[in-house]
């Protein structure tokens, strides 16, 4: 039964990822508002506390589940997975301190505006970001079906 809560948990964690990865893309664009960056500056703290969540609760799973450790760690289709997921989180660094630096901007209470390059740069990370997500999905189904061992 623990497996099964565990599974939910890491389900919505991702999906919740999803979601601010979409609204993240939605929301940086040339002409973003003081407001729509310290919106998305809290976002993007949920988006790091859901990686970690997602990262405990994967650890656990793989940790605890009776398909037993081996059935994940044996299996190559596990370690791209991890290495897809390794590469969002680090992608997804750029445009975290870039928001920040936004942020801090913004609620200074002076005129904001971020420089369209800047802009142009963290949509480029983060349409990469979404690309390497959706493979993640993939892999975890082939991991759960035993594709690759």
């Amino acid at each position: 039964m623990l497996d099964l809560w565990l599974a939910i948990a890491h389900h919505l964690a991702f999906l919740g990822l999803a979601a601010i990865l979409a609204v993240e893309i939605a929301l940086i664009r040339p002409g973003i508002t003081a407001e729509e960056v310290i919106r998305i500056r809290r976002l993007d703290g949920i988006f790091g506390t859901l990686i970690g969540l997602i990262l405990l609760v994967g650890i656990l799973m793989v940790t605890v589940s009776p398909k037993g450790q081996d059935f994940y760690t044996d299996n190559p289709v596990f370690w791209v997975k991890m290495a897809a997921f390794t590469a969002v989180a680090l992608i997804s660094v750029l445009p975290t301190i870039r928001i920040y630096y936004w942020w801090q901007e913004a609620r200074g209470g002076s005129f904001f505006s971020a420089p369209p390059q800047e802009i142009a740069r963290v949509r480029a990370f983060l349409k990469v970001e979404a690309i390497l997500f959706v493979t993640i999905p993939g892999f975890a189904a082939a991991v759960a079906l035993g594709i690759g061992r």
